[in-house]
């Protein structure tokens, strides 16, 4: 029961850390997931409320999504972490919440959310029901061993399913329906009782407070004064102020500043005890000394084994990222290694182009990371830079045997040196209507889609399982899909492995010349038409000189598409008026001999709309 909540002093906090048994049965580190637009935020919201975390005057909307892109864009990109205060039957309890993203491209965000907790809320629109995340980011909490609180959300709404959505959770959880908490994240009815279902369905953290401090890092953000700050969970023992510490897979040791908890602004603190969620500043200046999921030790009593952190992200997608000017090269190495601090799952190395000069061969989880990358490094460090045509990760088997990873189409060896080249697949999962069934298996099929499996999760929602390659569903495979289904459908997947594919490389020909930045490897029965497509667009977007510009797309000598920028003209006869013709002549001989030297020496221009517009040709 709900009884009020008292204003959380240092002392009480004090008594906790000092008392460490005690501190951590008071504790509940929780997390809340679900698909996209179900309302975590929202109900993250409410909770603030009811704990009084935040005065009514500094609340708004959705206040954990601080970043101005997650308020443009009305999603969450990175996960939050907030410490609450509540009181429970006469009780003081410690609740650290991280709110997560729901979207598949930031799934990563979410499995370094449920590693730091014992506990999730697994809320549900009642108005949609079950969709493809909530199931995905289920079974990422059920592999963590944590406690799931089925939330049923959105009751208010006069289009809500209750009764139906209920039975859709009680099926896929095995709980009982009275288990199901109903509520409505607006209005913050129900949620008092959520709070308390916390208390007493959650574990409190499980651990050693009298073993050597151990604590993992799940992650961190650069500050311009401080340098590094790094958010942990305690595992083991504790960590106080002073303390000098090691990070195990640097092996580097430094003295903690500062230690505290993570409220709406940080609050430092003399100890944050075993089982709580804090941050440390300790004076590092170098993005790479940091890595998300490293185990802090003490130097004087240190743990024996780091704790096994995350798995390493595997990127889905890859694009060349090159800065406007050449000359700031070494600028947006340190602005990647700034921003992979607070971003682990984006991943880089050095790669230079002839048309673009030295840039990075960046990883992506899909095409919104990428744009949300691209958009954070121009706002949050003013880098303005050119993304290249994205594609995913091959291997290629070369004729002497060797296998390579290509994920570049200029790291291709010639073709009378490949043997066979393998895509990845992935295994899909598309929860739609029924009425929606035959589109979107039209338009899986046209994306090369096998189908696995169906059945009726209800008589009017089935699931329909598709194999398929990775490279298929990376541009627009999501918006065609959200189309046709009116926007009903939801989509998750993951990959399965590698099939031998018939692959070719396009290259996009200027003037005779390679634009190696829009070459892509794509397959052989899809070259033609998007080869076409690609030389259309262009023509529109790339801007008219004084010499024609042949555009042209060719798989090896072959050329299978062609376009033409026309030139701009000038009539240079304007001012003979009358007169012998030889001199109109002699003036056009002039202009023509100008056009063909500015032809044989012109550059052309690409610009960066024009690498934006090739992923959505559609």
């Amino acid at each position: 029961m709900f009884l009020g909540v008292a204003d959380f002093n240092c002392k009480t906090y004090h008594y906790l850390c000092t008392n460490n048994s005690i501190g951590m049965k008071h504790t509940r580190n929780f997390c809340i997931i679900a698909h996209i637009d179900h309302g975590k935020s929202t109900l993250a919201d409410r909770m603030l409320e009811i704990t009084k975390t935040l005065q009514s005057r500094e609340m708004e909307a959705q206040v954990l999504d601080s970043m101005d892109l997650e308020k443009e864009k009305g999603i969450t990109i990175k996960s939050h972490a907030i410490q609450m205060d509540y009181i429970y039957k006469g009780e003081h309890y410690t609740l650290n919440l991280i709110d997560t993203p729901g979207h598949v491209d930031f799934s990563y965000e979410v499995s370094r959310a449920i590693a730091s907790c014992e506990g999730a809320l697994l809320v549900v629109d009642a108005t949609q029901g079950i969709q493809a995340q909530t199931i995905s980011n289920l079974y990422l909490a059920i592999e963590h061993d944590l406690e799931i609180i089925p939330v049923l959300n959105k009751i208010d709404v006069e289009s809500a399913m209750v009764e139906v959505v209920t039975d859709q959770i009680v099926d896929l959880l095995g709980c009982k329906s009275e288990d199901v908490l109903r509520c409505s994240a607006k209005t913050g009815e129900g949620v008092p009782e959520i709070m308390d279902a916390i208390i007493e369905r959650i574990p409190a953290p499980s651990g050693n407070p009298d073993a050597p401090a151990q604590a993992l890092i799940f992650d961190s953000v650069f500050n311009s004064f401080r340098g590094v700050i790094a958010y942990f969970k305690v595992v083991n023992g504790s960590i106080r102020t002073s303390d000098k510490v090691k990070f195990f897979s640097t092996g580097k040791e430094y003295v903690a500043d500062e230690v505290g908890v993570l409220k709406m602004k940080m609050c430092p603190r003399d100890e944050i005890p075993c089982g709580s969620v804090g941050y440390i500043i300790s004076g590092i200046k170098t993005a790479v000394e940091v890595k998300v999921g490293d185990t802090i030790t003490s130097v004087e009593n240190p743990c024996s084994e780091a704790i096994s952190g995350f798995e390493e992200v595997k990127p889905m997608l890859f694009a060349g990222m090159y800065p406007v000017e050449t000359d700031q090269y070494e600028e947006l190495r340190a602005s990647l290694e700034k921003f992979q601090l607070n971003d682990a799952s984006l991943t880089f190395d050095p790669e230079s182009s002839l048309a673009l000069g030295f840039g990075f061969r960046c990883g992506f989880l899909g095409l919104l990371h990428l744009e949300i990358v691209q958009e954070r490094l121009f706002r949050e460090f003013g880098m303005d830079v050119i993304t290249t045509v994205p594609n995913v990760s091959y291997k290629v088997y070369t004729t002497q045997g060797e296998e390579l990873d290509v994920h570049n189409p200029s790291g291709l060896p010639a073709p009378t040196l490949i043997d066979r080249i393998e895509e990845p697949y992935i295994r899909a999962q598309i929860i739609s209507k029924s009425d929606f069934y035959g589109p979107i298996m039209k338009l899986c099929l046209d994306k090369r889609g096998v189908l696995i499996g169906e059945h009726y999760i209800t008589a009017d929602r089935l699931e329909l399982t598709y194999e398929m390659p990775l490279s298929e569903i990376v541009f627009d495979f999501y918006d065609k899909l959200k189309s046709i289904s009116k926007g009903y459908a939801s989509f998750d997947y993951h990959v399965v492995g590698f099939k031998e594919a018939k692959l070719v490389k396009l290259d996009i020909l200027l003037n005779g010349e390679p634009a190696d930045a829009l070459s892509t490897l794509i397959h052989q029965d899809h070259a033609y038409e998007f080869g076409r497509k690609i030389c259309e667009k262009l023509k529109d977007l790339i801007p008219r000189q004084q010499f024609d510009i042949a555009i042209q797309a060719a798989i090896g000598a072959k050329i299978i598409a062609r376009e033409t920028v026309r030139q701009v003209r000038k009539d240079v006869t304007a001012k003979c008026y009358g007169g012998d013709i030889t001199r109109k002549r002699k003036l056009l001989e002039k202009q023509k001999q100008g056009k063909k030297r500015m032809r044989q020496i012109g550059t052309v221009e690409v610009p960066q709309s024009a690498f934006m517009a090739v992923l959505k040709l559609d």
